[in-house]
């Protein structure tokens, strides 16, 4: 591996693992012996990176506004851009413009060569706009919900048409150029549920919070619905 990319991912593993971080683990991470990895930590600090700790005690990066800005393969910068690209075919107006916007300011931050080998990617997608209908309701407010760990109470017309009106603990949005689903957990049946985003004719906060349950309530979910799958293929 070439001594620059070796150098960016030990930085890219300082900046995303909790410190302190262990010499083996680092050295792991970026695929060198000990002994090499405590000479890449010696050239870093050398060239103004702030890594505090030592051998034996783990390190960590104190992040310094005067270090680079983070670099990318170029094999990240094109999947950066198709990531984005994809969007196009599966997500709203507002999540297209901010996956736009963020790849914008990314590239505005990269060496010049980085720059242009992201403005001419090898790599491209050319999804269709998403055909499905348009939701009826602000997705914002969902993704707020969402973020915030807020109750909605929501007005809802299910495939075989019946109304409903319930409160449910939004958890996740789930894209795809068909459809756009809610999965939330339903307190009028208590049990999960995956609503059809356009098919909310309506929703409100309730002012109620379920925090910090989110991420609990969707593992529990990832897993009954890991073993329902296990078995139905048995």
């Amino acid at each position: 591996m070439a001594r620059t990319d070796r150098l960016m991912r030990l930085m890219d593993a300082l900046r995303r693992l909790p410190g302190p971080v262990t010499a083996a683990r680092l050295a792991q991470e970026t695929g060198v012996s000990p002994r090499q990895l405590y000479r890449d930590i010696a050239t870093l600090r050398a060239g103004g990176a702030l890594i505090d700790g030592a051998a034996g005690l783990g390190y960590t990066l104190t992040e310094d506004p005067a270090l680079p800005p983070q670099s990318f393969s170029r094999l990240e910068i094109e999947a950066l851009r198709l990531a984005v690209e994809a969007l196009a075919g599966i997500g709203d107006e507002d999540l297209v413009r901010a996956g736009r916007d963020a790849l914008a300011r990314i590239v505005a931050t990269l060496p010049e060569r980085q720059a242009r080998q992201a403005m001419h990617a090898i790599m491209r997608c050319f999804l269709q706009a998403p055909d499905r209908a348009a939701p009826q309701v602000d997705l914002a407010l969902i993704r707020a919900a969402c973020w915030d760990e807020q109750a909605l109470l929501i007005d809802y017309l299910d495939l075989n048409g019946a109304k409903t009106h319930r409160v449910i603990w939004p958890l996740g949005l789930s894209y795809s150029d068909q459809s756009l689903m809610l999965l939330a957990h339903c307190r009028l049946r208590m049990d999960y549920r995956v609503f059809h985003v356009n098919r909310i004719a309506a929703a409100s906060l309730t002012g109620d919070s379920f925090r910090p349950r989110r991420v609990a309530l969707v593992r529990d979910y990832a897993d009954a619905h890991r073993e329902h799958v296990q078995a139905a293929r048995r």
